[in-house]
């Protein structure tokens, strides 16, 4: 019979036929071939020892290869050039033999005791009748495994003996320990969460509530305080609007925000260590003989509101309580414009009250005295002369300050933070605020307020050259008939104000720019109206005296009100009606040309806090009033002493 052809045909088609050559008898002329068992008789197991030996020529015909049963007829594949150039010998049992066969090349698979006849055909047979079913059928025999002998890694998985491990039951092991604290955590844990706990929260609650004031009449009860809460991490405030960014100049130009505070959070407090940029003092402001003392419970922000708040109550042996908020040494700045929107203490018609917005040289402390003798109000150039020295070597009386300080021409090796520098504490006032009638023969007061410049040494009869003033509504501003006094030259001018911009009936903005140094200038403004402007040449030489210039100095911020009889006439009875009063800062915001930042206490050439820390008793105790009491020597120079 032809076989069937699969797949291409080789080049030379040779025409398939079978040939036995087995010394059996040929299947298909032997009728009881078809006879044979397609299973072959139990083996025993193979082992090395005991696999047959091979000899030459003794074997017989059916180690050598088994016929093919008869009547079987099988596809081959003559097309492949691959299948037509193998030995025709060779089967796939043959293949995964193992061992060599003698006579024949092939190795030996000692499986082929355990198969059918029927599996292998002879060595010379060309046609090989395996099939598939054949080759990979396996039945259940004693000679399923190849290699009983062997012993897996993982045998003991398999054939657990009880025998082998000790399995009393005991705690006494880590995996023990561990669970018996896990389970006692949990317990607690439970017992804690369910009982205790409320147990706690109840007898917490069932507590008396007493006043922390209770039996201390110095004590303000202001109910509970609020954690902090988003703390600022940039001098601008994030509640600032964004029109409010940035400025157009006096001379026109675009200036930019680089602080604000809108005091939006309620609450805050300004001890000590309370707030990064502000600190309310608590002192008696002696230099001006205060009726009032400066107490930190007297400032808060309510309402989005910084509020100082005015009232008679006994406080350190004084009548009358208030506060001042310093920025000193926290947050300074060096020319622009300040400004703060305002509603004003009291009435405008009824005097007493001294509320002051305004700006000193870092190197003085508002209030410690000791800091300022010798530094306030100067503002002096890198000159050395007559006004550095006491009384500006005057016998007329016009000066009775002790003389500069640090001047320029300080001694080498003496004490001054910038040697070579005249440094100073300056002064610049953005208001101070009083009252005055505007028609002396009728009961009609309005309020007004100075915005000023203090400077030292003085002009002759604190008289400047007021060629260098320029005034923009003399209806409303006027040049300030107070020039001066032995202690201080002010170049002052005053606008009257609207009486409606008072106790949180409505707020006005009031502001001042300036561009420090010797031919620098100062503009102040109400609203957004200029009122007046004073030139650095305006405090040009005069007499024996030099230069006074424009503050170059890192300026703190001060905001307070107070009362004192130097000041202007205190209307005790009408001011009675008034208690307590609060003067309220919607925002304070500072304002710098872009090409000329500096918001710190530390501008170069300009240091102050490593000065101030050497100094420090100074500069934290107020009732140190003179330099000499702070145990520091007066600095010398080479104008008065030779060096």
């Amino acid at each position: 019979m032809r076989p069937k052809q699969i797949g291409k045909a080789p080049p030379t088609e040779l025409t398939p036929t079978f040939e036995v050559t087995s010394s059996q008898p040929d299947p298909f002329l032997t009728p009881n071939a078809s006879s044979s068992s397609l299973i072959s008789p139990l083996q025993p197991p193979y082992s090395p020892a005991y696999r047959p030996v091979s000899s030459h020529g003794t074997d017989s015909s059916e180690y050598l290869a088994l016929p093919n049963p008869p009547q079987r007829q099988r596809d081959e594949r003559h097309g492949s050039a691959e299948y037509s150039n193998l030995p025709s010998r060779v089967t796939s049992w043959s293949s995964e033999g193992g061992v060599v066969r003698e006579g024949t090349g092939y190795a030996f698979n000692p499986m082929w005791e355990s198969r059918s006849h029927s599996r292998i055909a002879s060595d010379d047979d060309p046609v090989t009748t395996q099939t598939v079913v054949e080759k990979y059928a396996i039945f259940p025999n004693e000679n399923l495994l190849m290699f009983p002998e062997d012993v897996e890694k993982d045998d003991y998985l398999h054939n657990p003996d009880p025998n082998d491990e000790d399995r009393d039951c005991t705690v006494c092991t880590r995996r023990g320990a561990a669970n018996v604290l896990g389970l006692a955590a949990v317990v607690l844990g439970s017992l804690s969460l369910l009982i205790i706990y409320p147990i706690l929260t109840l007898m917490e609650r069932s507590r008396p509530n007493t006043s922390v004031c209770a039996g201390n009449p110095l004590c303000l009860n202001v109910g509970p305080i609020p954690h902090l809460q988003n703390i600022r991490t940039s001098l601008i405030d994030p509640d600032t609007p964004e029109s409010a960014k940035s400025k157009i100049s006096a001379d026109g130009k675009k200036w930019k925000l680089v602080f604000s505070d809108e005091f939006n959070k309620d609450g805050r407090t300004f001890y000590d260590g309370d707030d990064p940029f502000f600190q309310a003092v608590d002192i008696w402001y002696g230099v001006t003989q205060d009726l009032e003392w400066y107490d930190p419970d007297a400032v808060t922000t309510k309402n989005g509101k910084l509020e100082i708040r005015f009232d008679a109550f006994k406080n350190h042996g004084l009548d009358y309580r208030s506060g001042m908020v310093q920025s000193w040494n926290k947050l300074c700045f060096t020319g622009g414009r300040l400004e703060a929107s305002i509603s004003l203490p009291g009435r405008g018609d009824t005097s007493g009250f001294w509320p002051g917005f305004w700006s000193m040289g870092n190197l003085g402390r508002p209030g410690y005295a000791a800091t300022t003798e010798g530094m306030w109000p100067y503002s002096y150039a890198d000159v050395c002369d007559a006004g550095i020295t006491p009384n500006q070597s005057s016998t007329d009386g016009i000066s009775f300050l002790p003389g500069m300080r640090l001047p320029a021409c300080t001694c080498n090796g003496e004490d001054h933070p910038t040697p070579g520098k005249s440094r100073s504490a300056p002064e610049i006032d953005v208001i101070e605020a009083n009252v005055h009638a505007l028609d002396p023969d009728t009961p009609s007061n309005v309020g007004d307020v100075s915005q000023s410049v203090q400077v030292a040494p003085f002009d002759v009869w604190y008289m400047p050259n007021f060629e260098f003033y320029e005034l923009y509504d003399p209806r409303i501003t006027t040049i300030n008939s107070y020039r001066g006094s032995p202690y201080q030259q002010a170049v002052s001018g005053v606008t009257n104000l609207n009486n409606d911009w008072y106790d949180g009936k409505a707020y006005q903005v009031y502001a001042y720019e300036y561009k420090p140094g010797p031919k620098g200038e100062i503009n102040w403004f109400v609203g957004a109206d200029k009122t007046w402007k004073v030139d650095a040449r305006a405090l040009g030489p005069n007499g024996n005296v030099g230069q006074r210039i424009i503050p170059t100095e890192p300026m703190s911020i001060i905001m307070n009100l107070g009362m004192s009889n130097t000041f202007a006439y205190v209307n005790l009875t009408g001011l009675t009606k008034l208690m307590p009063a609060t003067m309220r800062f919607d925002y304070v915001r500072i304002y710098q040309d872009p090409d000329a930042v500096s918001v710190t206490c530390d501008p170069p050439g300009w240091e102050t806090t490593e000065y101030i820390k050497d100094h420090l008793n100074a500069y934290e105790n107020p009732n140190l009033t003179r330099w000499d009491d702070t145990g520091n020597a007066w600095p010398k120079n080479s104008f008065m002493h030779g060096c």
